[in-house]
């Protein structure tokens, strides 16, 4: 049986941990995997519930933190050729920079026969400056050389890896979307819509507007809090919006809420680990970002029936319908972004509409059978099998 170990960058709630815990539970029983991972930092929340929901067995490894630190990222390096040695895995997988860069190196050390890196998202703008982005550029050229297949997680980023950013050969690119667990975002809907507005004491009129993510700058959280103002001013609608997830600019924008008077309007939930509970008692969900792979929270608010007003960036295009599930806008558009907003809370029928078609839109396209299905294929293309 084809060993696979798989590599991921930290246990933190989010897309990839998801992603990497199907793939390791549901290849079996054709192929083995061992999965390892950093441990999550400090303002993350941990994902080693999913792994322990699901069953799997997997290791940490303490050293491999987000930032560049040679002590640490030397002694994982060393910690994962020792895994090697000791799993002797056909295929090494790593998802995700940090773990690429690593793991890839490892596995090329020691003649690992296939090496796979997944692209999660990228970090080729919106995070760095020119020279930093220029050297990681170049690392992963490099990499991507050397490695026997890349996927990229939507038809969009296949584009900027190849075309726009030039990382590597379109021919060594395959696409392979995300995949979730979704039905578990279309059970009681109605118990569950109860249940989060009794808790945060909304009354019927009141249109609920949320924003799932880590609160770090690349999300640009600023954009939803001006867009809730503009909203709250304009709309004539008893609206309440809703920031769920952590980081390190929570201070910062709690401090901007305040600022404007807005305290009885925003509400900052911190970590939601049940998000399916949250779903349902939201009226719209949003994304700001100024870059993304493909955006998880947005997929489950269509599978949980609700209306997206996002900006259209990195992988947003080909995670929802434009104008069907999703209005978009331009990347730091404040104006475009506002007046989608506006629309969907004055507009509750239209509102429903998007929402009814969102369920169809992602129940196939991004179900983790799908996902699996298509990895699997792959696998054994580049075994030989």
């Amino acid at each position: 049986m084809p060993r696979v170990l798989r590599i991921i960058n930290r246990f933190n709630l989010g897309g990839p941990t998801y992603n990497a815990a199907y793939l390791t539970k549901y290849l079996s029983p054709g192929y083995e995997t061992l999965l390892v991972g950093g441990g999550k930092e400090e303002g993350e929340e941990s994902s080693e519930f999913i792994l322990k929901g699901l069953e799997i067995d997997y290791r940490i490894i303490p050293e491999m933190r987000r930032s560049i630190h040679p002590f640490n990222d030397l002694a994982a390096y060393r910690r994962i050729k020792g895994i090697i040695r000791e799993f002797r895995p056909d295929i090494v997988h790593t998802h995700a920079a940090k773990a690429g860069a690593l793991g890839r190196r490892a596995a090329f050390a020691c003649k690992v026969p296939v090496t796979v890196h997944t692209f999660h998202g990228h970090v080729f703008h919106s995070y760095f400056g020119n020279l930093t982005t220029g050297i990681f550029k170049a690392i992963e050229r490099r990499l991507a050389a050397r490695s026997t297949a890349i996927i990229a997680i939507s038809q969009k980023q296949k584009e900027e890896l190849t075309s726009v950013h030039r990382i590597v050969m379109p021919g060594k690119v395959h696409v392979i979307p995300l995949g979730f667990d979704l039905q578990r975002f279309r059970e009681r809907p109605d118990e569950r819509r109860t249940a989060f507005r009794s808790r945060y004491l909304l009354s019927d009129d009141v249109v609920a507007i949320g924003i799932v993510g880590r609160l770090v700058p690349v999300k640009n959280h600023d954009m939803f809090i001006e867009a809730v103002r503009y909203v709250h001013k304009e709309s004539g609608k008893n609206i309440r919006a809703f920031i769920i997830g952590d980081g390190s600019e929570r201070t910062r924008l709690e401090e901007k809420v305040s600022a404007l008077g807005l305290e009885k309007i925003v509400h900052f939930t911190s970590w939601e680990k049940e998000v399916e509970r949250v779903y349902p008692g939201l009226d719209i969900v949003c994304l700001t970002s100024f870059n993304e792979g493909t955006p998880v929270s947005l997929i489950e608010a269509q599978a949980a029936g609700r209306p997206v007003v996002s900006t259209a960036v990195g992988g947003i295009g080909n995670s929802v319908l434009s104008e069907t599930t999703a209005l978009l806008s331009g990347v730091n558009d404040q104006d475009g972004f506002n007046a989608n907003l506006l629309e969907l809370v004055k507009n509750d029928k239209k509102r429903a509409e998007m929402g009814l078609a969102g369920w169809d839109f992602v129940k196939e396209r991004f179900h983790y059978t799908r996902l699996v299905s298509d990895t699997r294929l792959l696998y054994n293309r580049l075994l030989g099998l």
